[in-house]
């Protein structure tokens, strides 16, 4: 009879242990699949496809999945790497090609061949204050300083913040007038210092070309090259 009992209590014991306990006690025995290598082929779990398979095959199924992953991963990062070698290369190109330009119209000129032919560009507008009224174009407008219009730019122009995503219709429209409908998205470049003397905006028909959680690293780059190659050629800012 005490031998009956015991036998239920134990039994009573074993089936008490949870998920939990056994996940726990295989934590703190990494070997005991070594112990009991029969259990690899003999435990089967459910596979995507519907079949049961066991243990070791869906390690080695699991396995196979995060190499995939791996290598998804480093084909990512080599592009964003190739992809940075090409902005940086395209940047290196305008320095010279600026530095070359004889005359502020020049310098003009190839910045915008390089943005439109280099830089993906499908819009550009600079809006700028201290130029000659003669260059004033399609692609350049000439503001000053206090412009109401001006403040719907305050975090370019103020605080010296590049910006990228979708830009309001007014703010488009201000921009880029009747070339609007080329514009789904638009990088914002401060240039001059802070507070700027005035702004690039580079628009693209593409949406998610710029987007707000993009790095603007490059962008600081290009904004610092133009601010400089244009610096020669501008008046003394007007007083706000």
């Amino acid at each position: 009879m005490n031998t009956q009992n015991n036998l239920d209590t134990r039994s009573e014991a074993a089936s008490e242990i949870d998920a939990g306990q056994v996940a726990d006690y295989l934590r703190r025995h990494p070997d005991f699949f070594e112990q009991q290598p029969q259990l690899l082929t003999q435990l089967e779990l459910s596979h995507p496809s519907g079949a049961a398979v066991s243990l070791i095959e869906r390690q080695v199924e699991n396995l196979r999945e995060q190499n995939r992953q791996y290598k998804h991963k480093l084909m990512e990062l080599v592009q964003i790497g190739r992809d940075n070698d090409a902005l940086h290369q395209n940047l290196h190109r305008l320095t010279v090609a600026l530095m070359q330009a004889h005359g502020l119209e020049a310098a003009l000129q190839t910045l915008f061949d390089h943005l439109y032919g280099e830089f993906n560009a499908d819009a550009v507008a600079l809006a700028i204050q201290g130029l000659p009224r003669a260059v004033a174009s399609e692609q350049v407008r000439l503001i000053h300083a206090g412009e109401p219009a001006l403040c719907q730019f305050e975090r370019v122009l103020q605080q010296g913040q590049c910006l990228c995503g979708h830009l309001r219709p007014e703010q488009l429209d201000y921009l880029f007038g009747d070339r609007v409908t080329r514009v789904q998205s638009a990088a914002l470049l401060p240039l001059g210092g802070t507070p700027a003397v005035g702004m690039l905006a580079i628009g693209n028909e593409d949406a998610n070309y710029y987007h707000p959680g993009m790095d603007t690293h490059f962008l600081r780059n290009l904004s610092d090259l133009i601010g400089c190659a244009l610096a020669p050629y501008l008046e003394a800012p007007e007083p706000a």
